[in-house]
């Protein structure tokens, strides 16, 4: 980060970006309070009810002590002056936080604009000492505010000691500083005068619902039940000797099975007697989720299978009345053959329109062999009844054909993707700095697919990338994350995923990176260098689609060969061997093809 010195000889002691994380003497938790009134709610209104608390409810039965801790234990720190601190808030939160007209901070005219967001301006003064800040909001909504300090006396030194969280971090407050201490991508653009060159204590973003009371509740539409259910395949190992197997169940079903057989030897007069392989089962705790807070995942790993070959399984508890119907999967070829794959981008919003589009995809295609989804598979990754919703939209689809996911920015909702790893098992062969099953590989017929995380900073995961394009003999290379290289929306872009990754695609030739988060949907040209090229021989096709109901508008770029808006797509991807050709369609909901190529090696 750039750093200068001002006349003004602004001292800043930096203790937090040093790693001291002193908690300043003994204060209230604010987790601990915020979890007494969690169960407090629930207690005190019906169950039906939780999920629809205003703001104006929840606040009315907080005790005068639990209002003072949220409103002073949020951030807490030492100043050695008297000093004027300004608190750059959301412009969004509007009544919120409510400590700040409480504890007499004044709303300013001034404005901060930082990433694509503007923030308003509240100051107060205080003596030296202890500092208090209290939550972001109540609600949950809007980024995380930021901290600005000037000393009451021009040009008198500002130190800063015993920061709590430890992982605040301070600089100057300036243009192109970075406001948040967990996000390197978001800038300051605009402020004014009175806050240039002023002491920034940086806020941490991820830390904005950490008092969330209100729009935390949530009911499901599909709580689980004795009965297997939200059956998916996916897989975590060789695709042409494995399956991987996920479901759930009810918290007092402990235990789960897979029997399975070949469909030849079950499709007979006299079936065989099947495989029974166990389960690991792990117990899901979903709070929030007030009328079904606990389930059990029961996942199951089919070793030893031959490849091209069709099975039947039916998932249970092991008991001789807890199985379900049968259902079937293939397992992949042992060498070069022809098949085909459906990818989708974001579905995130309107998961029962998405439905019907997976629906009718496999309707239309039942010979595709595998779903690819390039991130954001659900809006609030951090909510089970989003996940609900998905699985039982995708019922009849991904219990038959494998579901390859990847991770969006929405996975990542309140820090890690935590729900998406529990719920899905996943191959763990990634870059070892990479916590595992956030990327991964695996190859099928004559085709490689690297899946990124690109959440993660693109450094984190090229030397992998790179060993995996290199080592790789497959005619069609595809890579799969979220955030585009070549953005479709306006006022987006991924500069290091296209210089990073875009340079190892061009080393090695990947044929298509498979992407999303822009909700428009776009083709390019075939790139190479950042630069339109003439064949895709030459270079890569990147895509940009979305499968949901949330769309944005599209940026006028010279790099895009097909552009759509407003529209929900499916795509598929034909690999035919004979002349090594990869055709691609994309289509509506309805069947109607909106976009076509041919690929010939």
């Amino acid at each position: 980060m750039r750093r200068h010195v001002r006349t003004t000889l602004i001292l800043v002691f930096l203790f937090a970006s040093l790693g001291a994380a002193a908690h300043v003497g003994e204060h209230p938790s604010v987790h601990d309070t915020v979890a007494g009134i969690v169960e407090r709610l629930k207690k005190s209104f019906p169950t039906e009810e939780l999920a629809g608390l205003t703001l104006d409810q929840v606040y009315g039965v907080l005790t005068p002590e639990e209002k003072d801790t949220l409103a002073t234990q949020h951030i807490v720190f030492r100043v050695n002056t008297a000093v004027t601190v300004y608190v750059i808030r959301d412009v969004r939160l509007s009544k919120e936080p409510f400590w700040l007209q409480e504890r007499g901070f004044e709303a300013t005219e001034m404005k901060v604009t930082a990433g694509n967001r503007a923030y308003d301006v509240w100051r107060k003064g205080f003596e030296p000492g202890d500092i208090g800040l209290g939550v972001n909001s109540l609600t949950g909504a809007g980024e995380h505010y930021f901290v600005a300090i000037k000393p009451a006396q021009p040009g008198a030194p500002v130190e800063l000691k015993d920061i709590y969280p430890g992982g605040h971090t301070v600089g100057t407050l300036e243009k192109g500083a970075l406001p948040y201490a967990d996000d390197d991508d978001v800038t300051v653009l605009e402020l004014p005068a009175e806050l240039d060159g002023a002491v920034l204590l940086r806020g941490i973003d991820d830390a904005s619902k950490d008092a969330q009371l209100v729009n935390l509740f949530r009911i499901t539409q599909y709580p689980a039940t004795a009965k297997p259910d939200h059956i998916v395949l996916t897989w975590s190992d060789d695709p042409k000797t494995t399956q991987t197997i996920q479901w759930r169940t009810s918290a007092n079903v402990g235990k789960g099975a897979v029997a399975f057989l070949k469909k030849a030897d079950w499709n007979t007069v006299k079936p065989k007697k099947p495989n029974i392989v166990a389960a690991e089962t792990t117990l899901l705790e979903t709070p929030n989720i007030v009328n079904d807070p606990v389930v059990n995942r029961h996942a199951a790993v089919l070793m030893g299978l031959e490849p091209a070959t069709t099975y039947v399984y039916s998932v249970g508890d092991g008991t001789d009345e807890g199985w379900n119907e049968y259902q079937e999967f293939a397992t992949a070829p042992e060498g070069v053959e022809p098949f085909s794959f459906v990818y989708m981008g974001d579905a995130q919003n309107g998961l029962e329109r998405w439905g019907t589009l997976v629906q009718n995809a496999y309707k239309s295609r039942p010979d595709a062999a595998f779903y690819i989804m390039a991130g954001d598979l659900v809006n609030r990754g951090a909510e089970r009844d989003d996940w609900d919703s998905l699985f039982e939209n995708a019922k009849g689809v991904y219990d038959r054909r494998q579901l390859v996911p990847v991770l969006g920015n929405h996975e990542y909702q309140g820090g890690e993707p935590k729900l998406y790893l529990k719920q899905f098992k996943l191959p763990e062969n990634g870059p070892k700095e990479v916590t595992p099953e956030k990327a991964y590989a695996f190859a099928y017929s004559n085709a490689l697919f690297v899946v990124l995380d690109s959440n993660l900073s693109p450094e984190s995961q090229a030397a992998w990338l790179e060993d995996q394009l290199a080592n790789s003999k497959a005619t069609w290379k595809f890579v799969v994350y979220h955030h585009p290289a070549y953005a479709s929306a306006p006022n987006r872009d991924n500069a290091g995923v296209r210089t990073v990754w875009g340079a190892l695609f061009d080393k090695y030739h990947v044929d298509l990176a498979l992407q999303g988060h822009d909700h428009a949907y776009l083709r390019t040209y075939p790139m190479k260098d950042q630069k339109r090229v003439a064949s895709p021989a030459e270079g890569t096709i990147y895509i940009v689609s979305v499968s949901g109901t949330k769309f944005y508008e599209q940026g006028q770029n010279d790099y895009a060969e097909v552009g759509l808006t407003n529209i929900s797509l499916y795509h598929t991807l034909d690999i035919q061997i004979a002349g090594d050709r990869l055709v691609y369609r994309a289509f509506d909901i309805d069947g109607n093809l909106k976009d076509n190529f041919t690929i010939e090696k």
